[in-house]
């Protein structure tokens, strides 16, 4: 993977502020806000270059299971609670 760009990048304040709080929204930082806004912008105005990589995964990554565990599903016989039976 090519290393990525390093910008400096001059915004209003208040429209910081919008990015950051729409960004908190979205559980992304500023700086990955920023780059969502601007490969959505690309992309629907067809400019999205065919090499550009995809956006990095970020956050915790997915837990590792042994290859023994089975799958993460309900049983299949659960009993049903205790209550009214209608006879």
């Amino acid at each position: 993977m090519a290393e990525r760009k390093k910008i400096l990048l001059r915004l209003d304040p208040a429209v910081h502020d919008a990015l950051a709080r729409w960004a908190g929204d979205e559980l992304r930082s500023t700086n990955a806000q920023i780059e969502f806004v601007l490969r959505k912008a690309l992309a629907d105005s067809g400019r999205m270059p065919k090499g550009a990589g995809s956006l990095p995964r970020r956050g915790r990554p997915p837990k590792e299971r042994p290859a023994s565990a089975p799958p993460d599903r309900p049983p299949e016989d659960t009993p049903e609670p205790p209550g009214d039976d209608e006879d």
